[in-house]
């Protein structure tokens, strides 16, 4: 939640005409099925044309919505088929055209004041009345100025109590209900009469459960599998313990829109959506062509599979000032919570509600029909929807009745008086949508796709970033409390990897001998699913909560990450061990492994857990990698004493590097432990073991690390038993069979990289700079001017050298004495690896000092490449979406989400990719740059409702993969707002970084052990194709895992093949193979685990048939049909597939 406040009166100005309100008229209909006829012969004629048609331009001569003759393609992997990334889904609107068409300029409308004064002519509804639907709701956050527990037993409990005692008295009265962690937490505790009524009230449609998630969901900062994650959590909770389905999602307070919620919604089988923050400038634009509903459409889908209806509201806020028409002044009257004694204020401006009667109703009705009237000449339909309610309201049945009982004096009046051709009354969201869709079917045309509303435009983009008033945009939550951003992804990380290796456990095991395994993870591992969803409410994630509450998020999460390190460690030995497949298991007898990173409080940067191994002794460490292909990569561990070694589970020998462990502080550069480096194979989804000796003749020590140095601060030393020599020179540079890194030894930071592969030199000058901040909160950023590079020269920069690792270290001389940033580059030296290819750059931050007070930091990335001030950053970690910078917006409306990858490249195919492990704020403010946000400390409250600043900055490590690429076929041009994919390579990165394998320590044991074969696990018949990833593996009902004897299967499994940029390498530069070359089974997925029952499913695990269901599409149906019954695996790129399945290991 966050509240927009500030003056909301203006003088009115002179409003615009409006054309005339109704529907088609029967000859307008014929003459546009002429028009229709014509245009479509022409594109027939000229079927390359592929600029959307703009509807703020001329009308659409295809019915909108409607899919075109001659653009359906076959989407079998089996024929080869490959992605275009020039390919562009055919639309009336796109976001990219409405910010090229709009002027921003923020006039004052008046009433309405950043509209226009809205006028009817009064016969709109002569053929038809309006039919309007009230909506009431109460917006219940799950954490933001009190925590999730303090809201509840405060606020929300008393809200839900009050909502059931208030419906049950009068079956007009209805209600909407979104968030189902609050649902779950008062189902423990409410009465048996309560429940029973609530699911009465559900049945009988007077209460919808709208959306359904665990939470609502943040759209920027949140990743796709976490977003999946939270609605799985929340809708299969709902039809386990409601027995309903939820249809319509409700988006009211999250900070902008994405695309992505979009296709998940329809992918989990939502018909409908409504969405409320976007752009001010970007709502007038869309009312003014009554385009603020429309069919909204993926950018990539050329085959019209994802179209889901969206319903944006058209206001300032969803109160109740700002929801009944366009003028909050008058709607704030009808706010009957305002009145005396419910404790909600009067109305700002000076005008109160009063409570109705017979001698003033006709005043009074009449006044709010004419704001319906009104808001209604913004839509397409005489059909109205009204949201009435705000945030944690109705938590008494005193502030309900007066709600309530005056609407329904209001509603009566009105619909008793039919020359005023309106009827009104309570509603649900799935009342409105049904009855817009029976007059929007009745009145613009027959479709046969029950998905399609006819006679709406459809429209891709997102609608980031969003500003609710002025030049207010909100860019700063990108960046927020970047360290729980930060804990945010290793859980969801440490989720998924926790999830498949419990998958496959579970799959061994099927006999009653193992029931306590399942029964005794299930709650931790119930929990971890939803303290991750918590914390994509869009007041967690987004880091715009209270600092208590921040800690509570945190602690949460922190359990979590410790649950499921414990978790995996068991599940790892159960799995290498022969005694767990005879079904002899005790939990006290899995504690031979630990996970290698330990988190001792939740607000503490992870360590590595050391090996410190005797004399004569190994210790093993077993790797799992949680991708579906087999990772060759360079790994570490931290050992305590320089003079080990690495063995294989072959017993053979293998490379190693030792190089210091560098700490943070100033004068105590190194810790005194050491990193220690070789090259695993890890197999995919499975486990691999290596062994750490000392003191073993036949193994060679590991190679010391080589250093040179420049001490611009005189007070570096050289850490034992290291050699160090002296750097010379202005420049310094690291280099791999790939590339060459050129530094400026003095500032620390990189300048150049050379592709030793084709000799194109790449300018990259590392900048570290700072905005000064005085505006800026939690929500905003408000940066005075640019921003300012801090570092100066001097400090302190290592080069290391070896045969595995080069890395250069840097603890730069800054503008302030202490300096809040240290930096390392790496890159690796491995064979066959994705690493060889990547620039690693890992920024230790620490904004935790008052002279950092209002500072903002920044890493700056100034290559030479012509992007023309166009990049590409990704949305959910999903998909891709075009960036241009306007000089017409302000600097912080140029910056966007960034939560894992952003890149820029010009016309010649030279691409510059930043990947990142957490999400947080990217912008291309001048040609060929790039630069992120790292952290912002903040001393002031932005007048959003959070009633404070940012001022709990934590030490975090900011990870990027950075990578140079050249094209190897032709681009389309920069201008075009086609999609962009990145390339399989780029795809490899971002996976690797994203889901990195986890390293488990068993205990130091003799020599001797190594006599004993140690054993692998290897799930997978082959390893996956490089283009299809699999998003999840578990078993969704863990606790009831071995009680299940409805045949259904227990195991969930969901695919995406991934869209990729042919014009790059198609091999990843790696031998990639790709679906459309290796087609898979998904029968035959893996080796000694059968798989069977398959059964296609929504995202959301609770839609099973393929052919009655509409969420996949027509085309998508039949294919998840044919996947059922012949088991090949086909998918469209950048589609996502879910499929209930059987997992049983082969005896």
């Amino acid at each position: 939640m966050a509240y927009s406040s500030g003056s909301r009166r203006g003088t009115p100005l002179k409003g615009k005409s409006k054309r005339r309100r109704g529907l088609f008229s029967k000859n307008l209909s014929l003459t546009l099925l002429c028009i229709a006829a014509i245009f479509t012969v022409g594109i027939l004629l000229h079927d390359s044309i592929a600029n959307p048609l703009s509807s703020s331009k001329s009308p659409n001569p295809v019915r909108p919505g409607k899919k075109s003759a001659g653009t359906s393609r076959s989407l079998s992997v089996i024929s080869g088929a490959e992605f275009n990334s020039s390919a562009e889904a055919r639309v009336d609107i796109t976001t990219k055209n409405l910010y090229d068409k709009i002027e921003f300029l923020d006039i004052d409308g008046g009433p309405w004041k950043q509209g226009w004064k809205v006028r009817y002519a009064g016969n709109e509804w002569d053929s038809e009345k309006l039919k309007i639907f009230v909506v009431p709701h109460s917006h219940n956050d799950p954490g933001w100025l009190l925590t999730v527990e303090e809201y509840y037993l405060s606020k929300t409990r008393h809200i839900l109590e009050t909502i059931v005692h208030a419906l049950i008295k009068d079956p007009r009265r209805k209600f909407i209900w979104e968030e189902m962690s609050y649902l779950e937490r008062w189902w423990r505790d409410a009465s048996d009469l309560d429940r029973k009524n609530f699911i009465k009230l559900v049945q009988n449609g007077q209460l919808e459960i709208v959306g359904g998630g665990w939470v609502m969901n943040d759209e920027a900062n949140s990743h796709y599998f976490a977003i999946i994650e939270q609605m799985i959590e929340g809708n299969m909770w709902l039809k386990d313990t409601v027995g309903v389905i939820p249809k319509n999602a409700w988006a009211i307070d999250p900070f902008g829109h994405s695309p992505t919620m979009a296709y998940l919604l329809r992918r989990m089988g939502f018909n409908n959506m409504l969405i409320q923050r976007t752009h001010y400038e970007v709502k007038k634009e869309l009312a003014l062509h009554k385009n603020l509903e429309f069919m909204w459409r993926q950018s990539w889908d050329t085959d019209e599979n994802t179209d889901i209806f969206c319903h944006m509201m058209p206001f300032y806020s969803y109160d109740i000032p700002h929801t009944c028409g366009p003028e909050p002044a008058i709607c704030c009257q009808f706010d009957f919570g305002r009145m005396p004694g419910f404790g909600y204020g009067y109305c700002p401006w000076g005008q109160h509600p009063i409570e109705t009667n017979h001698a003033n109703v006709e005043e009074r009705a009449l006044k709010l029909l004419d704001q319906y009237k009104k808001k209604s000449t913004l839509y397409k339909t005489n059909t109205l929807l009204v949201p009435l309610g705000d945030d944690f309201r109705y938590t008494s049945l005193e502030e309900a009745e007066a709600q309530f009982r005056n609407y329904q004096l209001l509603f009566d009046y009105i619909n008793s008086h039919k020359k005023l051709k309106a009827e009104a009354k309570f509603g649900t969201l799935e009342d409105y949508f049904q009855t817009l869709r029976l007059e929007a079917k009745r009145d613009f045309a027959e479709e046969a796709d029950a998905s399609v509303v006819p006679g709406f435009p459809t429209l891709s983009g997102d609608f980031f970033t969003y500003a609710d008033r002025n030049k207010d945009y909100w860019s700063g939550y990108y960046v927020s409390r970047p360290f729980y951003k930060a804990v945010d992804r290793v859980l969801e990380e440490t989720l998924r990897a926790a999830e498949i290796l419990f998958a496959f456990v579970l799959s061994s095991c099927q006999k009653l001998q193992c029931a306590q395994f399942p029964l005794s993870f299930a709650e931790k591992l119930i929990a971890a699913r939803r303290n991750l969803a918590l914390f994509q409410h869009h007041d967690g994630v987004t880091g715009t909560a209270k600092s208590h509450v921040v800690q509570d998020y945190g602690t949460r999460m922190h359990t979590s990450v410790q649950d499921l390190q414990s978790i995996m460690a068991k599940c790892v030995q159960a799995l290498l061990e022969d005694e767990f497949d005879k079904g002899e298991y005790k939990d006290s007898q899995l504690s031979q492994f630990e996970h290698e990173q330990v988190r001792s409080v939740y607000d503490m940067q992870p360590m590595h857990r050391e090996i410190d191994i005797p004399y004569q002794k190994v210790q093993s460490v077993v790797f799992f990698n949680p991708l579906e292909e087999i990772v060759d990569q360079v790994v570490m561990v931290v050992v305590s004493r320089p003079d080990v070694c690495v063995i294989d589970s072959n017993l053979s020998p293998l490379e190693s590097q030792v190089a210091p462990e560098w700490g943070y502080e100033k004068g105590k550069y190194a810790t005194g432990r050491h990193r220690l480096y070789w090259q695993a194979s890890i197999p995919g989804m499975g486990l691999q073991t290596y062994y750490v000796a000392h003191g073993l003749t036949e193994c060679k020590k590991a190679n010391l690390t080589r250093l040179k140095v420049f001490d611009g601060m005189q007070s570096f030393t050289c850490p034992a038993p290291y050699e160090c020599s002296k750097l010379e020179g202005d420049d310094a540079e690291i280099a791999n069979k790939h590339q060459t890194l050129l530094f400026d030894v003095k500032h620390g930071l990189l300048k150049t990289v050379k592709q030793l592969k084709d000799g194109r030199q790449i300018d990259l000058e590392e900048e570290i700079g700072v905005y000064s901040s005085w505006g800026s909160g939690a929500y905003l950023f408000k940066p005075n001017g640019e921003a300012q590079p801090v570092v100066q020269p001097g400090g302190i920069f290592v080069l290391l050298e070896g045969p595995l690792l080069q890395e250069a270290f840097s603890y730069p001389k800054t503008i302030w004495d202490q300096t809040p940033i240290s930096r390392s580059t790496r890159i690796y030296n491995g064979k066959n690896t994705v690493q060889e290819f990547l620039i690693e750059i890992e920024y230790h931050v620490e904004l935790v000092d008052y002279v950092y007070n209002d500072k903002e930091l920044i890493a700056r990335f100034k290559t030479n490449i012509n992007n023309e001030r166009i990049f590409f950053s990704d949305l959910n970690g999903f998909q891709m979406i075009r960036r241009e910078t306007y000089d017409k917006i302000p600097l912080q409306g140029n910056y966007y989400p960034m939560p894992s990858l952003a890149f820029l490249q010009d016309s010649s195919g030279s691409r510059f990719s930043i990947h990142s492990r957490q999400s947080l704020g990217i912008a291309g403010l001048k040609n060929g740059w790039l630069e992120v946000m790292l952290d912002r400390r903040l001393t002031r409250d932005d007048d959003r409702g959070m009633g404070q600043g940012v001022m709990d900055n934590r030490p975090v490590n900011v990870v990027f993969h950075l990578l140079v690429e050249t094209n190897v076929s032709s681009l389309t041009s920069l201008s075009s707002s086609s999609p962009r994919m990145p390339s399989l390579l780029s795809h490899r990165v971002g996976a690797q970084l994203n889901y990195p394998v986890h390293a488990f320590l068993g205990k130091p044991q003799d020599i001797s052990i190594l006599a004993t074969p140690s054993k692998a696990f290897s799930p997978l018949a082959v390893s996956f194709p490089c283009d299809l990833h699999v998003v999840s593996l578990k078993v969704p009902r863990p606790g009831s895992f071995l009680q299940s004897t409805s045949g259904e299967p227990r195991f969930f499994l969901i695919l995406q093949r991934r869209g990729w940029d042919a014009a790059y390498c198609k091999k990843g530069r790696l031998q990639c193979r790709r679906l459309a070359d290796v087609p898979m089974d998904i029968f035959s997925m893996f080796k000694d685990i059968s798989t069977y029952n398959a059964k296609a499913s929504s995202l959301n695990n609770l839609h099973d048939d393929p052919e009655e269901s509409d969420y996949n599409g027509k085309s998508h149906r039949k294919e998840l049909i044919s996947i059922e019954q012949k088991g090949l695996i086909s998918l469209a790129p950048m589609e996502l597939k879910a499929f209930k399945l059987e997992l049983r290991a082969y005896k």
